[in-house]
């Protein structure tokens, strides 16, 4: 018998012997199916059944890359995630033909000059450089990979003139200082992994004029790797700043506070989409994000609703007031901001007792989270477009806005989307998801699971693998980068030297009908139409 026969029957008998096996396991799922009282529909349907949850499971992955056009994903639709792509791997965001945006539909435009600004004209810091690598696209056929080169690019950081330092807490003792306005907002060690963390941090110092928030979670070594300026956020469950037993430990509190990189604390009160305490899956902590939050290892972290050192404004005060006094340090404060009624509360407070936060983070509704829970995430607390005008009225009206910052958060990923915040009454703005882009993320929205398939949200050692932080950092360097270069180009083509000077009268407003209305048109509507409580400006 020659090898071709032999192969032949070899070839018979596997194929049998598979078919035999799908027969018996088809048998046996099938019983399996008919008996099990979980699902009626593979008690109806066995096998049959088994295909409808199937595709139910890769669902989103087929909507993200096949049924969703491209501006209809959420959180981020295509195109919001391919700008954030672009301006981090090739430091620039161009492309042609016109915009996918719904002109026939309400929303916020700039207004725009005809006399815009030429680039010598703008205030700008033109000595500071940046090295970093980006990708040049050669070539992008349409069946088979891209070809792209890597290079190394010197450019301007694009930070603002030395004239238009922001400055925080000038009545501390040691002011924070900054001369860019995009950050990064609080995102935790434990809910994103070392890897992530340290990338984050390297790329944020290469990019200069910046700032890290640490997040509830605690300082860790991975925020100090790359020497960028970092605000410590201090929760509920005061990670970072507790004793063994949960209570506030001053002493810890002062050490933290010496080391050069920590500029500011943070207390949070409330997150956009959790408007309530952290919370953490045990898988997620590992003996070192224990040890760093002073908890027990791989157990669930939830921190409380609120502090227990405070329950009114005038014991957030005073505790805001002590540590500023402890350290020496601005001290700021993250809300969520439901009506005009508490914003005007707060701003009273602040102008009756002359204590308070050197800065308000205002965190919109639309914020994302590691893990949280429907009913928070969609309806509880006002999107960043609704609130921040609401913070910068009362604070305005109660004589006390030159006195607090206010950074404003909420999916402001884009250079004009940064500039309307900033014309609402923002003097700085915090992004999160972003800048998880840059390192990797995909929006699998796997992030309360441990099992992020791009190593960013986990804190699995193996999962983590994916995650390359010599190249990640690149990215997120030339985004804030880009980020602020679009700024100061959309500063321009509004008439102004800096995006310092953009105020309420640069953003004006579309309805469905094509009527425009200025900003402070909407105001005073809203003041007319609520009354005192209600939207005072």
């Amino acid at each position: 018998m020659n090898i071709a026969n032999v192969m032949t029957i070899i070839g018979f008998v596997v194929v049998f012997l598979i078919l035999i096996l799908v027969v018996v396991t088809g048998i046996y799922l099938y019983n399996v199916d008919q008996k099990q009282k979980q699902h009626p529909v593979l008690r109806n349907y066995p096998l049959l059944g088994r295909a409808r949850y199937f595709f139910e499971s890769i669902g989103p992955e087929l909507r993200q890359y096949f049924f969703n056009n491209d501006n209809e994903g959420k959180p981020f639709s295509r195109n919001d995630f391919q700008h954030i792509v672009r301006k981090a791997k090739y430091k620039r965001d161009v492309f042609g033909f016109g915009s996918q945006r719904d002109f026939e539909a309400e929303g916020y435009y700039i207004r725009n000059s005809m006399f815009p600004k030429l680039t010598k004209e703008l205030k700008m810091d033109r000595k500071t450089k940046a090295i970093t690598n980006r990708y040049l696209l050669i070539r992008e056929p349409m069946f088979a990979q891209r070809v792209e080169k890597l290079e190394e690019h010197e450019s301007s950081v694009y930070l603002l003139d030395e004239k238009d330092t922001i400055v925080i807490g000038d009545q501390c003792k040691y002011p924070f200082k900054l001369r860019g306005q995009i950050g990064m907002s609080a995102m935790s060690y434990g809910s994103l992994g070392d890897r992530a963390i340290t990338a984050l941090s390297e790329g944020l110092g290469m990019a200069k004029g910046t700032w890290m928030n640490t997040g509830e979670g605690g300082l860790s070594d991975y925020h100090l790797k790359g020497g960028v300026d970092l605000i410590m956020q201090i929760g509920p469950g005061m990670f970072g700043v507790r004793d063994r037993e949960g209570n506030f430990n001053w002493d810890e509190l002062l050490e933290k506070s010496k080391i050069p990189e920590l500029k500011a604390f943070e207390v949070k009160l409330a997150q956009g989409a959790k408007t309530r305490g952290g919370h953490v899956d045990a898988e997620k902590v590992n003996e070192e994000i224990a040890r760093i939050r002073m908890v027990e290892p791989f157990k669930s972290i939830d921190s409380p609703n609120r502090f227990s050192e405070f329950s009114d404004m005038p014991s957030l005060f005073d505790f805001i007031e002590r540590i500023r006094e402890h350290t020496g340090v601005p001290v700021g404060m993250k809300v969520v901001i439901g009506s005009q009624i508490e914003a005007n509360e707060l701003a009273k407070q602040i102008r009756d007792t002359g204590k308070g936060p050197d800065f308000i983070t205002v965190d919109g509704g639309e914020g994302g989270t590691g893990a949280s829970y429907q009913e928070l995430t969609d309806s509880v607390g006002l999107p960043i477009r609704s609130a921040l005008p609401l913070v910068d009225n009362a604070l305005k009206k109660y004589g006390v806005r030159n006195t607090v910052k206010i950074i404003a958060a909420g999916k402001l990923i884009s250079p004009d989307r940064v500039a309307m915040a900033l014309a609402m009454g923002a003097d700085l703005v915090n992004i999160a998801r972003g800048f998880m882009i840059t390192v990797g993320c995909i929006q699998t929205l796997q992030c309360a699971s441990n099992m992020c398939p791009v190593g960013v949200a986990t804190t699995d050692p193996d999962m983590q693998k994916a995650l390359v932080i010599n190249e990640k950092k690149h990215r997120t360097a030339n985004y804030v980068i880009t980020m602020r270069k679009g700024l100061f180009r959309v500063a321009a083509a509004s008439g102004l030297d800096s995006p310092v000077h953009f105020k309420r009268e640069h953003v004006v407003y579309k309805d469905e009908k094509g009527k425009t209305w200025s900003m402070d048109d909407i105001y005073q509507t809203m003041i007319e139409e609520g009354g005192e409580g209600s939207a005072n400006a």
